[in-house]
C-alpha cells in the first residue's frame, strides 16, 4: 500500500505553477492540507489544519513541506502525539533573517527538538530565506538527512523548476525506503 503524501504549501499557499500544485494535480496519492489564511498564517490554527488532513488520511502520510510549512512541521511535532511517516522539508526559512515576512512571526523561534520521524531537508545554495548553515543547524536539531542542491533560489515558482523532476526523485526514494520500513 502506497504511503499518502500530504502537501503543506508555505504562505501563499503555493500557486498553480509551483511544483507542489503541479505535483498534487497528477499524483491521486496527494493531497494539499487547508489553513485559514495563506497570507495571514497563525500557527495555532495552522497545526489544526495539519491535524485534521493527517486524521483524514487512512495512514500516516509523507508530509511535503515548503518553507513557512517546514516550521510548521517542527512546531506540530514538538506538540502533537499524531505522527507522521515521514517529512520532506524543503527550503527551511530562517526566523531570523531579515527576509523573514513580519506575518508569519507566530512561527518562531523554530523548535530545535528531533522530530519522531524520518525526515530530510532540501536546500538551496541561493535560498534568500534561510542560508544551508542555517538548514545545517536545523538538520542536526531535527535529526534530518540534509540534502544541499545547487543555487535554485527558493526552490519556488521563481525558480523555474516547473514540475521540479529532481524533488519528484528524491521523494519517490524516501517513500521507497519509508514503504520498505513498514514491511
Amino acid at each position: 500500500m502506497t504511503i499518502p503524501v500530504l502537501i503543506l504549501p508555505g504562505i501563499g499557499g503555493s500557486g498553480p505553477d509551483h511544483w507542489q500544485s503541479l505535483w498534487e494535480h497528477t499524483d491521486p496519492d496527494m493531497t494539499r492540507f487547508a489553513p485559514s489564511d495563506w497570507d495571514r498564517p497563525d500557527l495555532a490554527d495552522w497545526c489544526g489544519a495539519l491535524d485534521r488532513a493527517i486524521k483524514a488520511q487512512d495512514r500516516p502520510p509523507i508530509l511535503v513541506a515548503h518553507s513557512l510549512a517546514c516550521l510548521l512541521v517542527a512546531h506540530w511535532a514538538a506538540t502533537r502525539a499524531t505522527l507522521a511517516a515521514g517529512a520532506m522539508l524543503v527550503a527551511v526559512p530562517d526566523p531570523s533573517a531579515p527576509a523573514f515576512p513580519d506575518e508569519a512571526r507566530s512561527f518562531a523561534p523554530a523548535p530545535d527538538q528531533p522530530l519522531p520521524f524520518p525526515s530530510m531537508i532540501i536546500a538551496s545554495t541561493s535560498d534568500p530565506y534561510g542560508a544551508v548553515g542555517h538548514s545545517e543547524r536545523c538538520a542536526q536539531q531535527w535529526g534530518s538527512r540534509l540534502i544541499a542542491l545547487g543555487p535554485l533560489g527558493h526552490i519556488n515558482t521563481a525558480s523555474n523548476l516547473g514540475d521540479w523532476p529532481a524533488g519528484r526523485e528524491i521523494l519517490a526514494s524516501f517513500r521507497a525506503e519509508l514503504e520498505g520500513n513498514s514491511t
